[in-house]
Protein backbone atom coordinates (compact mmCIF):
# COMPACT_ATOMS: atom_id res chain seq x y z
CA UNK A 1 0.00 0.00 0.00
CA UNK A 2 1.34 3.48 -0.92
CA UNK A 3 0.62 6.63 1.10
CA UNK A 4 0.44 9.88 -0.93
CA UNK A 5 0.63 13.27 0.86
CA UNK A 6 -1.46 15.08 -1.78
CA UNK A 7 -4.89 15.36 -3.29
CA UNK A 8 -6.37 12.92 -5.78
CA UNK A 9 -6.12 15.43 -8.61
CA UNK A 10 -2.33 15.10 -8.53
CA UNK A 11 -2.39 11.32 -8.32
CA UNK A 12 -1.80 10.80 -12.02
CA UNK A 13 1.29 13.03 -11.90
CA UNK A 14 2.79 11.28 -8.92
CA UNK A 15 1.97 7.84 -10.27
CA UNK A 16 3.73 8.64 -13.50
CA UNK A 17 6.77 9.74 -11.53
CA UNK A 18 6.69 6.48 -9.64
CA UNK A 19 6.52 4.64 -12.93
CA UNK A 20 3.77 2.36 -11.69
CA UNK A 21 0.09 1.83 -12.31
CA UNK A 22 -1.76 1.92 -8.99
CA UNK A 23 -5.21 0.66 -8.22
CA UNK A 24 -7.48 2.81 -6.03
CA UNK A 25 -7.44 0.24 -3.25
CA UNK A 26 -3.64 0.53 -3.11
CA UNK A 27 -3.82 4.21 -2.25
CA UNK A 28 -4.61 5.75 1.12
CA UNK A 29 -5.17 9.50 1.50
CA UNK A 30 -4.73 11.22 4.84
CA UNK A 31 -7.41 13.81 5.45
CA UNK A 32 -4.97 16.17 7.16
CA UNK A 33 -2.58 16.25 4.21
CA UNK A 34 -2.77 19.13 1.76
CA UNK A 35 -0.90 20.94 -0.94
CA UNK A 36 1.27 23.80 0.38
CA UNK A 37 1.12 26.62 -2.13
CA UNK A 38 4.31 28.46 -3.01
CA UNK A 39 3.05 31.65 -1.39
CA UNK A 40 5.08 33.65 1.09
CA UNK A 41 3.39 35.31 4.03
CA UNK A 42 4.07 38.83 5.20
CA UNK A 43 5.58 37.50 8.41
CA UNK A 44 8.12 35.49 6.43
CA UNK A 45 9.14 38.58 4.48
CA UNK A 46 9.47 40.48 7.76
CA UNK A 47 11.78 37.80 9.12
CA UNK A 48 13.92 37.93 5.97
CA UNK A 49 13.92 41.72 6.16
CA UNK A 50 15.10 41.55 9.77
CA UNK A 51 17.99 39.29 8.81
CA UNK A 52 19.05 41.59 5.98
CA UNK A 53 19.01 44.68 8.19
CA UNK A 54 20.78 42.93 11.07
CA UNK A 55 23.53 41.68 8.76
CA UNK A 56 24.24 45.21 7.52
CA UNK A 57 24.16 46.60 11.06
CA UNK A 58 26.91 44.12 11.98
CA UNK A 59 29.38 45.93 9.73
CA UNK A 60 30.88 49.42 9.83
CA UNK A 61 29.75 52.18 9.92
CA UNK A 62 27.04 51.00 12.34
CA UNK A 63 29.36 48.31 13.64
CA UNK A 64 27.08 46.37 15.96
CA UNK A 65 29.23 43.30 15.48
CA UNK A 66 27.42 41.23 18.13
CA UNK A 67 24.34 41.26 15.91
CA UNK A 68 26.08 39.00 13.38
CA UNK A 69 25.78 36.10 15.82
CA UNK A 70 21.97 36.11 15.61
CA UNK A 71 21.34 37.89 12.29
CA UNK A 72 20.60 34.68 10.37
CA UNK A 73 18.17 33.25 12.92
CA UNK A 74 15.06 35.02 11.56
CA UNK A 75 15.86 33.93 8.01
CA UNK A 76 16.47 30.33 9.06
CA UNK A 77 13.15 30.35 10.86
CA UNK A 78 11.40 31.80 7.81
CA UNK A 79 12.69 29.12 5.45
CA UNK A 80 12.66 26.12 7.78
CA UNK A 81 10.54 23.26 6.41
CA UNK A 82 9.42 25.34 3.45
CA UNK A 83 9.55 24.44 -0.25
CA UNK A 84 12.80 25.15 -2.04
CA UNK A 85 11.32 27.93 -4.22
CA UNK A 86 10.13 29.71 -1.08
CA UNK A 87 13.56 29.43 0.51
CA UNK A 88 15.24 30.75 -2.62
CA UNK A 89 12.93 33.77 -2.79
CA UNK A 90 13.32 34.60 0.90
CA UNK A 91 17.09 34.20 0.73
CA UNK A 92 17.18 36.44 -2.31
CA UNK A 93 15.02 39.04 -0.58
CA UNK A 94 17.16 39.04 2.58
CA UNK A 95 20.27 39.30 0.43
CA UNK A 96 18.87 42.25 -1.50
CA UNK A 97 18.02 44.09 1.71
CA UNK A 98 21.50 43.41 3.09
CA UNK A 99 23.55 44.28 0.03
CA UNK A 100 21.60 47.37 -0.97
CA UNK A 101 21.96 48.81 2.54
CA UNK A 102 25.60 47.70 2.77
CA UNK A 103 26.69 48.93 -0.67
CA UNK A 104 24.49 52.01 -1.01
CA UNK A 105 27.64 54.08 -1.60
CA UNK A 106 27.98 52.53 -5.07
CA UNK A 107 25.37 54.96 -6.35
CA UNK A 108 27.49 57.91 -5.22
CA UNK A 109 30.57 56.56 -6.97
CA UNK A 110 28.70 55.90 -10.19
CA UNK A 111 26.87 59.21 -10.16
CA UNK A 112 29.61 61.54 -8.94
CA UNK A 113 32.61 60.10 -10.74
CA UNK A 114 31.04 57.97 -13.45
CA UNK A 115 28.69 60.71 -14.58
CA UNK A 116 25.76 58.30 -14.70
CA UNK A 117 22.17 59.45 -14.17
CA UNK A 118 20.67 58.69 -10.77
CA UNK A 119 18.36 56.05 -12.21
CA UNK A 120 21.22 54.24 -13.94
CA UNK A 121 23.39 54.43 -10.80
CA UNK A 122 20.64 52.77 -8.77
CA UNK A 123 20.14 50.19 -11.50
CA UNK A 124 23.83 49.28 -11.26
CA UNK A 125 23.49 48.90 -7.48
CA UNK A 126 20.41 46.69 -7.87
CA UNK A 127 22.17 44.49 -10.42
CA UNK A 128 25.20 44.09 -8.15
CA UNK A 129 22.99 43.39 -5.13
CA UNK A 130 20.92 40.89 -7.11
CA UNK A 131 24.03 38.95 -8.09
CA UNK A 132 25.42 38.91 -4.54
CA UNK A 133 22.00 37.91 -3.20
CA UNK A 134 22.11 34.70 -5.19
CA UNK A 135 24.53 33.31 -2.61
CA UNK A 136 22.22 33.55 0.42
CA UNK A 137 19.39 32.38 -1.85
CA UNK A 138 21.34 29.23 -2.73
CA UNK A 139 22.26 28.82 0.93
CA UNK A 140 18.61 28.85 2.00
CA UNK A 141 17.60 26.50 -0.79
CA UNK A 142 20.35 24.04 0.04
CA UNK A 143 19.47 24.15 3.73
CA UNK A 144 15.88 23.20 2.91
CA UNK A 145 17.13 20.20 0.95
CA UNK A 146 19.39 19.29 3.89
CA UNK A 147 16.49 19.58 6.35
CA UNK A 148 14.50 17.19 4.20
CA UNK A 149 16.98 14.50 5.24
CA UNK A 150 16.46 15.23 8.92
CA UNK A 151 17.28 17.94 11.50
CA UNK A 152 20.77 16.58 12.05
CA UNK A 153 21.75 17.93 8.66
CA UNK A 154 21.80 21.40 10.19
CA UNK A 155 25.54 20.79 10.74
CA UNK A 156 26.10 21.46 7.04
CA UNK A 157 25.26 25.17 7.45
CA UNK A 158 28.78 26.51 8.30
CA UNK A 159 30.39 24.49 5.51
CA UNK A 160 27.78 25.59 3.00
CA UNK A 161 28.06 29.27 3.91
CA UNK A 162 31.85 29.28 3.75
CA UNK A 163 31.86 27.33 0.49
CA UNK A 164 29.63 29.98 -1.07
CA UNK A 165 31.77 32.81 0.32
CA UNK A 166 34.83 31.18 -1.19
CA UNK A 167 33.21 30.82 -4.61
CA UNK A 168 32.15 34.47 -4.44
CA UNK A 169 35.78 35.45 -3.87
CA UNK A 170 36.83 34.46 -7.39
CA UNK A 171 33.72 33.89 -9.54
CA UNK A 172 33.24 36.64 -12.16
CA UNK A 173 36.57 38.19 -11.04
CA UNK A 174 35.50 38.01 -7.40
CA UNK A 175 33.90 40.43 -4.97
CA UNK A 176 34.36 39.18 -1.38
CA UNK A 177 33.35 42.54 0.09
CA UNK A 178 32.49 42.16 3.77
CA UNK A 179 32.25 38.41 4.12
CA UNK A 180 30.45 37.62 7.35
CA UNK A 181 33.65 37.09 9.34
CA UNK A 182 34.83 40.65 8.69
CA UNK A 183 32.13 41.93 11.04
CA UNK A 184 34.32 40.78 13.96
CA UNK A 185 37.45 42.68 12.91
CA UNK A 186 37.75 44.42 16.28
CA UNK A 187 37.33 41.29 18.45
CA UNK A 188 41.02 40.43 18.68
CA UNK A 189 40.75 37.16 20.59
CA UNK A 190 38.22 35.77 18.15
CA UNK A 191 39.94 36.64 14.88
CA UNK A 192 43.29 35.02 15.73
CA UNK A 193 42.07 31.76 14.18
CA UNK A 194 42.50 33.55 10.86
CA UNK A 195 46.16 32.54 10.82
CA UNK A 196 44.88 29.00 10.23
CA UNK A 197 41.50 29.29 8.56
CA UNK A 198 41.49 32.82 7.18
CA UNK A 199 38.44 35.01 7.58
CA UNK A 200 36.41 31.96 6.54
CA UNK A 201 36.99 30.36 9.94
CA UNK A 202 35.30 33.29 11.64
CA UNK A 203 32.39 33.14 9.17
CA UNK A 204 31.94 29.43 9.87
CA UNK A 205 31.83 29.98 13.63
CA UNK A 206 29.26 32.77 13.29
CA UNK A 207 26.98 30.61 11.14
CA UNK A 208 27.36 27.68 13.54
CA UNK A 209 26.24 29.88 16.44
CA UNK A 210 23.31 31.23 14.39
CA UNK A 211 22.25 27.68 13.51
CA UNK A 212 22.51 26.66 17.16
CA UNK A 213 20.36 29.59 18.35
CA UNK A 214 17.81 28.76 15.69
CA UNK A 215 17.66 25.12 16.75
CA UNK A 216 17.40 26.05 20.44
CA UNK A 217 14.49 28.43 19.80
CA UNK A 218 12.79 25.88 17.57
CA UNK A 219 13.06 23.12 20.18
CA UNK A 220 11.83 25.44 22.93
CA UNK A 221 8.87 26.49 20.79
CA UNK A 222 8.01 22.85 20.07
CA UNK A 223 8.59 21.92 23.73
CA UNK A 224 11.07 19.25 22.71
CA UNK A 225 14.38 18.20 24.22
CA UNK A 226 17.16 20.68 23.66
CA UNK A 227 19.97 19.73 21.25
CA UNK A 228 22.56 19.25 23.97
CA UNK A 229 25.10 17.58 21.69
CA UNK A 230 25.05 20.47 19.22
CA UNK A 231 25.21 22.95 22.08
CA UNK A 232 28.25 21.21 23.55
CA UNK A 233 30.06 21.01 20.20
CA UNK A 234 29.52 24.67 19.31
CA UNK A 235 30.43 25.78 22.84
CA UNK A 236 33.61 23.71 22.62
CA UNK A 237 34.65 25.29 19.32
CA UNK A 238 33.77 28.78 20.53
CA UNK A 239 35.70 28.35 23.77
CA UNK A 240 38.67 26.82 21.96
CA UNK A 241 38.70 29.76 19.52
CA UNK A 242 38.87 32.32 22.33
CA UNK A 243 41.49 30.30 24.23
CA UNK A 244 43.62 30.01 21.10
CA UNK A 245 43.22 33.72 20.49
CA UNK A 246 44.41 34.69 23.95
CA UNK A 247 47.39 32.34 23.71
CA UNK A 248 48.27 33.46 20.19
CA UNK A 249 48.13 37.16 21.01
CA UNK A 250 50.58 36.62 23.86
CA UNK A 251 52.96 34.61 21.68
CA UNK A 252 52.88 37.10 18.79
CA UNK A 253 53.41 40.05 21.11
CA UNK A 254 56.48 38.27 22.47
CA UNK A 255 57.77 37.72 18.93
CA UNK A 256 57.13 41.36 18.04
CA UNK A 257 59.13 42.52 21.05
CA UNK A 258 62.14 40.57 19.78
CA UNK A 259 61.74 41.35 16.07
CA UNK A 260 63.68 44.09 14.27
CA UNK A 261 61.62 47.18 13.50
CA UNK A 262 61.69 50.24 11.32
CA UNK A 263 60.05 53.63 11.49
CA UNK A 264 57.41 54.21 8.84
CA UNK A 265 55.71 57.48 7.93
CA UNK A 266 52.26 57.61 6.34
CA UNK A 267 51.29 60.74 4.44
CA UNK A 268 47.61 61.52 3.82
CA UNK A 269 47.40 64.35 1.30
CA UNK A 270 43.61 64.71 1.20
CA UNK A 271 43.54 65.64 -2.48
CA UNK A 272 40.10 66.45 -3.84
CA UNK A 273 39.16 63.73 -6.33
CA UNK A 274 37.47 66.28 -8.57
CA UNK A 275 40.79 68.15 -8.98
CA UNK A 276 43.20 65.25 -8.67
CA UNK A 277 43.81 64.79 -12.39
CA UNK A 278 43.64 68.48 -13.31
CA UNK A 279 47.07 69.35 -14.82
CA UNK A 280 46.89 72.82 -13.28
CA UNK A 281 46.64 71.24 -9.82
CA UNK A 282 49.72 68.98 -10.15
CA UNK A 283 52.13 71.50 -8.64
CA UNK A 284 49.80 72.11 -5.71
CA UNK A 285 49.56 68.36 -5.12
CA UNK A 286 53.33 68.00 -4.97
CA UNK A 287 53.71 71.04 -2.68
CA UNK A 288 51.16 69.58 -0.27
CA UNK A 289 52.87 66.19 -0.10
CA UNK A 290 56.25 67.85 0.29
CA UNK A 291 54.99 70.03 3.15
CA UNK A 292 53.38 67.09 4.96
CA UNK A 293 56.37 64.81 4.39
CA UNK A 294 58.78 67.33 5.92
CA UNK A 295 56.81 67.23 9.18
CA UNK A 296 57.74 63.56 9.58
CA UNK A 297 61.48 64.12 9.37
CA UNK A 298 61.84 64.74 13.10
CA UNK A 299 61.05 61.03 13.55
CA UNK A 300 63.61 60.02 10.90
CA UNK A 301 61.47 57.44 9.11
CA UNK A 302 63.23 54.67 7.24
CA UNK A 303 60.24 54.33 4.92
CA UNK A 304 57.75 56.98 3.79
CA UNK A 305 54.53 55.92 2.09
CA UNK A 306 52.34 58.06 -0.15
CA UNK A 307 48.88 56.84 -1.23
CA UNK A 308 47.63 55.30 -4.45
CA UNK A 309 48.21 57.64 -7.44
CA UNK A 310 49.55 60.31 -5.09
CA UNK A 311 51.55 61.38 -8.14
CA UNK A 312 48.88 62.44 -10.69
CA UNK A 313 51.26 62.02 -13.61
CA UNK A 314 53.47 59.34 -15.14
CA UNK A 315 56.42 59.11 -12.78
CA UNK A 316 59.80 59.03 -14.58
CA UNK A 317 58.12 60.18 -17.81
CA UNK A 318 57.15 63.71 -16.81
CA UNK A 319 60.75 64.68 -16.08
CA UNK A 320 60.15 68.08 -14.50
CA UNK A 321 57.68 66.82 -11.91
CA UNK A 322 59.63 63.60 -11.36
CA UNK A 323 62.79 65.60 -10.59
CA UNK A 324 60.93 67.48 -7.86
CA UNK A 325 59.89 64.23 -6.23
CA UNK A 326 63.36 62.68 -6.48
CA UNK A 327 64.92 65.82 -4.99
CA UNK A 328 62.60 65.49 -1.99
CA UNK A 329 63.47 61.80 -1.60
CA UNK A 330 67.19 62.58 -1.57
CA UNK A 331 66.71 65.36 0.97
CA UNK A 332 64.62 63.07 3.19
CA UNK A 333 67.27 60.32 3.10
CA UNK A 334 64.45 57.80 3.35
CA UNK A 335 62.99 55.07 1.19
CA UNK A 336 59.69 56.01 -0.42
CA UNK A 337 56.71 54.05 -1.73
CA UNK A 338 55.00 56.29 -4.29
CA UNK A 339 51.69 55.60 -6.01
CA UNK A 340 51.62 56.61 -9.66
CA UNK A 341 50.18 55.47 -12.99
CA UNK A 342 52.75 54.04 -15.40
CA UNK A 343 52.91 52.73 -18.94
CA UNK A 344 55.00 50.55 -21.20
CA UNK A 345 55.18 50.34 -24.98
CA UNK A 346 55.16 46.83 -26.43
CA UNK A 347 55.34 47.02 -30.20
CA UNK A 348 52.47 49.21 -31.29
CA UNK A 349 50.57 48.66 -28.04
CA UNK A 350 50.73 51.00 -25.05
CA UNK A 351 50.00 49.24 -21.77
CA UNK A 352 48.93 51.26 -18.73
CA UNK A 353 49.33 50.20 -15.11
CA UNK A 354 48.28 51.38 -11.67
CA UNK A 355 51.65 51.20 -9.95
CA UNK A 356 53.66 51.68 -6.79
CA UNK A 357 57.35 52.62 -7.04
CA UNK A 358 59.96 51.89 -4.40
CA UNK A 359 62.55 54.66 -4.51
CA UNK A 360 65.80 54.59 -2.53
CA UNK A 361 67.35 57.51 -0.58
CA UNK A 362 69.62 58.25 -3.54
CA UNK A 363 66.63 58.69 -5.84
CA UNK A 364 67.11 55.41 -7.67
CA UNK A 365 64.03 53.32 -8.44
CA UNK A 366 64.49 49.96 -6.71
CA UNK A 367 61.36 48.32 -8.02
CA UNK A 368 57.80 48.74 -9.27
CA UNK A 369 54.67 46.83 -8.38
CA UNK A 370 51.74 46.92 -10.80
CA UNK A 371 48.25 46.33 -9.49
CA UNK A 372 47.11 42.77 -10.18
CA UNK A 373 43.38 42.75 -9.39
CA UNK A 374 41.79 45.63 -11.26
CA UNK A 375 38.44 47.25 -10.50
CA UNK A 376 35.83 46.47 -13.19
CA UNK A 377 34.62 49.69 -14.82
CA UNK A 378 37.08 51.61 -12.65
CA UNK A 379 40.35 50.44 -14.19
CA UNK A 380 39.23 48.29 -17.09
CA UNK A 381 36.02 47.74 -18.99
CA UNK A 382 34.82 44.13 -19.21
CA UNK A 383 32.09 43.29 -21.72
CA UNK A 384 32.47 46.74 -23.24
CA UNK A 385 30.23 46.00 -26.22
CA UNK A 386 27.37 44.88 -23.96
CA UNK A 387 27.60 47.79 -21.48
CA UNK A 388 29.06 50.71 -23.42
CA UNK A 389 27.12 53.26 -21.35
CA UNK A 390 29.10 52.44 -18.20
CA UNK A 391 32.51 53.34 -19.54
CA UNK A 392 35.19 53.97 -16.93
CA UNK A 393 34.79 56.05 -13.79
CA UNK A 394 38.40 57.21 -13.68
CA UNK A 395 40.22 59.65 -15.88
CA UNK A 396 43.04 57.75 -17.56
CA UNK A 397 44.25 57.00 -21.04
CA UNK A 398 43.02 53.56 -22.07
CA UNK A 399 42.39 50.58 -19.82
CA UNK A 400 44.86 49.45 -17.17
CA UNK A 401 46.55 46.07 -17.48
CA UNK A 402 47.13 43.63 -14.65
CA UNK A 403 50.62 43.22 -13.21
CA UNK A 404 52.55 40.17 -12.01
CA UNK A 405 50.97 38.45 -8.97
CA UNK A 406 53.11 38.02 -5.88
CA UNK A 407 55.86 40.48 -6.86
CA UNK A 408 57.67 41.78 -3.77
CA UNK A 409 59.84 44.91 -3.60
CA UNK A 410 63.24 44.42 -1.97
CA UNK A 411 65.51 46.87 -0.18
CA UNK A 412 68.10 46.65 2.58
CA UNK A 413 65.36 46.99 5.22
CA UNK A 414 63.63 43.85 4.00
CA UNK A 415 60.93 42.95 1.51
CA UNK A 416 57.68 44.81 0.97
CA UNK A 417 54.40 43.38 -0.28
CA UNK A 418 52.26 46.10 -1.84
CA UNK A 419 48.49 45.90 -2.14
CA UNK A 420 46.86 48.69 -4.13
CA UNK A 421 43.36 49.82 -3.17
CA UNK A 422 40.79 47.01 -3.00
CA UNK A 423 43.43 44.31 -3.59
CA UNK A 424 43.52 44.21 0.20
CA UNK A 425 40.08 42.52 0.28
CA UNK A 426 41.48 39.44 -1.51
CA UNK A 427 43.20 37.14 1.02
CA UNK A 428 45.09 35.22 -1.65
CA UNK A 429 46.98 38.27 -2.91
CA UNK A 430 48.37 39.14 0.53
CA UNK A 431 49.12 35.49 1.27
CA UNK A 432 51.11 35.12 -1.95
CA UNK A 433 53.17 38.19 -1.10
CA UNK A 434 53.91 36.86 2.39
CA UNK A 435 54.75 33.42 1.01
CA UNK A 436 57.18 35.10 -1.41
CA UNK A 437 59.04 36.69 1.49
CA UNK A 438 57.27 39.99 2.12
CA UNK A 439 57.96 41.04 5.72
CA UNK A 440 55.73 44.10 5.70
CA UNK A 441 52.42 44.60 3.91
CA UNK A 442 51.84 48.05 2.42
CA UNK A 443 48.33 49.05 1.38
CA UNK A 444 48.08 52.26 -0.61
CA UNK A 445 44.61 53.41 -1.56
CA UNK A 446 42.46 56.29 -2.67
CA UNK A 447 39.09 56.08 -0.93
CA UNK A 448 38.06 59.57 -1.98
CA UNK A 449 35.53 57.91 -4.30
CA UNK A 450 33.48 56.83 -1.32
CA UNK A 451 33.00 60.21 0.32
CA UNK A 452 32.04 60.07 3.99
CA UNK A 453 30.01 56.91 3.54
CA UNK A 454 30.49 53.57 5.29
CA UNK A 455 32.81 52.29 2.56
CA UNK A 456 36.16 53.56 3.95
CA UNK A 457 35.38 51.93 7.30
CA UNK A 458 34.29 48.70 5.63
CA UNK A 459 37.45 48.73 3.51
CA UNK A 460 39.62 49.05 6.63
CA UNK A 461 37.82 46.23 8.44
CA UNK A 462 38.92 43.80 5.74
CA UNK A 463 42.53 45.03 5.72
CA UNK A 464 42.85 44.01 9.38
CA UNK A 465 42.53 40.34 8.49
CA UNK A 466 45.44 40.43 6.04
CA UNK A 467 47.73 41.31 8.94
CA UNK A 468 46.36 38.57 11.21
CA UNK A 469 46.30 35.86 8.55
CA UNK A 470 49.96 36.30 7.67
CA UNK A 471 51.30 37.70 10.98
CA UNK A 472 52.65 40.79 9.28
CA UNK A 473 52.32 44.45 10.11
CA UNK A 474 50.18 46.28 7.59
CA UNK A 475 50.70 49.96 6.87
CA UNK A 476 47.90 51.77 5.10
CA UNK A 477 48.25 55.15 3.41
CA UNK A 478 44.99 56.54 2.02
CA UNK A 479 44.56 59.76 0.07
CA UNK A 480 41.61 60.99 2.13
CA UNK A 481 41.82 58.41 4.93
CA UNK A 482 41.61 56.14 6.73
CA UNK A 483 45.40 55.75 7.14
CA UNK A 484 46.51 53.37 9.89
CA UNK A 485 49.05 50.91 11.19
CA UNK A 486 47.76 47.39 11.84
CA UNK A 487 49.99 45.20 13.98
CA UNK A 488 50.37 41.40 13.48
CA UNK A 489 47.52 40.60 15.87
CA UNK A 490 45.12 43.06 14.25
CA UNK A 491 45.32 46.11 16.48
CA UNK A 492 44.50 49.34 14.63
CA UNK A 493 46.97 52.06 15.58
CA UNK A 494 47.31 55.72 14.61
CA UNK A 495 43.97 55.95 12.81
CA UNK A 496 43.54 59.19 10.86
CA UNK A 497 40.27 61.08 10.33
CA UNK A 498 38.55 61.20 6.97
CA UNK A 499 39.06 64.12 4.58
CA UNK A 500 41.79 65.84 6.55
CA UNK A 501 45.48 66.30 5.87
CA UNK A 502 47.36 64.01 8.21
CA UNK A 503 50.65 62.24 8.85
CA UNK A 504 51.41 59.31 11.11
CA UNK A 505 54.73 57.79 12.06
CA UNK A 506 55.19 54.52 13.88
CA UNK A 507 57.63 51.74 14.62
CA UNK A 508 56.56 48.53 12.92
CA UNK A 509 58.06 45.05 13.40
CA UNK A 510 59.60 43.20 10.48
CA UNK A 511 58.22 39.66 10.65
CA UNK A 512 59.06 36.63 8.55
CA UNK A 513 56.93 33.90 10.14
CA UNK A 514 55.12 31.60 7.73
CA UNK A 515 52.18 30.13 9.56
CA UNK A 516 49.55 27.68 8.43
CA UNK A 517 47.53 30.16 6.40
CA UNK A 518 50.56 31.68 4.69
CA UNK A 519 51.72 28.20 3.69
CA UNK A 520 48.41 26.60 2.78
CA UNK A 521 46.08 29.50 2.02
CA UNK A 522 42.35 28.84 1.83
CA UNK A 523 42.61 25.13 2.57
CA UNK A 524 39.74 25.37 5.06
CA UNK A 525 37.45 27.10 2.55
CA UNK A 526 38.31 24.51 -0.10
CA UNK A 527 37.59 21.77 2.43
CA UNK A 528 34.17 23.33 3.02
CA UNK A 529 33.45 23.18 -0.69
CA UNK A 530 34.50 19.52 -0.76
CA UNK A 531 32.30 18.72 2.24
CA UNK A 532 29.32 20.29 0.50
CA UNK A 533 30.03 18.37 -2.69
CA UNK A 534 30.36 15.20 -0.64
CA UNK A 535 27.05 15.88 1.09
CA UNK A 536 25.45 16.51 -2.29
CA UNK A 537 26.81 13.18 -3.49
CA UNK A 538 25.41 11.41 -0.44
CA UNK A 539 22.05 13.08 -0.99
CA UNK A 540 21.81 11.88 -4.57
CA UNK A 541 23.13 8.44 -3.65
CA UNK A 542 20.47 8.01 -0.98
CA UNK A 543 17.83 9.22 -3.41
CA UNK A 544 19.00 7.25 -6.44
CA UNK A 545 15.68 5.42 -6.37
CA UNK A 546 13.60 8.59 -5.98
CA UNK A 547 11.83 7.86 -9.25
CA UNK A 548 10.26 4.84 -7.53
CA UNK A 549 9.05 6.82 -4.48
CA UNK A 550 6.88 9.84 -3.98
CA UNK A 551 8.21 11.54 -0.87
CA UNK A 552 11.81 12.38 0.09
CA UNK A 553 11.00 12.63 3.79
CA UNK A 554 10.86 15.45 6.24
CA UNK A 555 7.90 17.66 7.09
CA UNK A 556 7.78 18.96 3.52
CA UNK A 557 8.47 17.60 0.12
CA UNK A 558 10.97 20.04 -1.43
CA UNK A 559 8.49 20.56 -4.25
CA UNK A 560 6.05 22.08 -1.81
CA UNK A 561 3.96 19.21 -0.46
CA UNK A 562 3.07 19.64 3.19
CA UNK A 563 2.25 16.59 5.27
Amino acid sequence: MVCFPFHRKELHVRCSLAGKSLRPKDVVFHSKMKIKAHTISGSQYLLALASGVMLTASFPKIGWSAMAWVAMVPLLYAVCERPVPTGFKLGLFAGMVHHITLLYWVTGVMGTYGGLPVAVSWAVLFLLAAYLSLYPAVFCSAMIVAWSKGPRWLWIAPFLWVGLEYIRSFFLSGFPWENLGYSQFDWLQLIQISDMFGVYGVSALIIAVNALFFELLKKIGEKKALPWTALAVVALFFGATLAYGAWRIKRIDESVAQAPSLTVALVQGNIDQARKWDPSFQEETLRRYERLTRTTWRDRPSLTIWPETALPFYFLHDQVLADQVIALVREAKSHFVLGSPSFETVGDEVRYFNSAYLVGPDGAVLGRYDKVHLVPYGEYVPLRRFFPFLGKIVEAVGDFKAGQPGLVLSWEGGKLGVLICFEVIFPGLARTLAANGAQLLVNITNDAWFGKSSAPYQHLSMAVFRAVENRRSLTRAANTGISVFVDPVGRILGETPLFEEAVRTGSVPIMGERGFYTRWGDAFAILCVMVCLGALGIFFWKNRNTSQTTNIGGPYDVTGIEK
